[in-house]
């Protein structure tokens, strides 16, 4: 069910969203305890602010009013995908080339399933990360999760 909504919901904002020059870089529709949560993840060139998210806010909760494809009640979250963004697409992962990344796969690789250090390309649908020297070749194909990470 979460997929379908998510998919409806991509749908019905993109167009809107690339005529305004935001990128959707995210959806979840989740239950948390009692309550189900929209949330949307929209980036754009310089960053969001506020004011973009309430602008996108109002779109949505517009736009799901008229087509109505969620039956219970929810809370709509509109934000950046903040500084641990998520790498969701092949533009994505171009982009952080030469930034720090965690990635965690579905199965070991060299014995290991987390990896964090500096993505120095990507190609061929393969991900090479440096972590302390050494360098690790991760298969798309078994990546559970890829995202930015704040190093420390």
């Amino acid at each position: 069910m979460a997929r379908r909504i998510e998919t409806i919901v991509e749908d019905l904002i993109t167009p809107y969203l690339t005529e305004h020059q935001f990128e959707l870089v995210d959806i979840e529709y989740v239950k948390e305890g009692k309550n189900y949560f929209l949330r949307i993840f929209i980036d754009k060139d310089g960053g969001v602010d506020i004011d973009d998210c309430g602008q996108i806010s109002e779109y949505i909760s517009e736009k799901l009013d008229e087509d109505d494809p969620i039956t219970e009640a929810y809370f709509l979250e509109v934000s950046s995908p903040g500084a641990e963004r998520p790498l969701k697409n092949e533009k994505d992962y171009l982009r952080a080339v030469g930034k720090h990344v965690y990635i965690k796969t579905y199965e070991p690789i060299t014995g290991k399933k987390e990896f964090e250090g500096t993505l120095t390309a990507y190609e061929e649908e393969t991900f090479v990360v440096e972590e302390n020297k050494k360098s690790y070749k991760i298969p798309l194909g078994k990546v559970a999760n890829a995202r930015l990470a704040i190093l420390f």
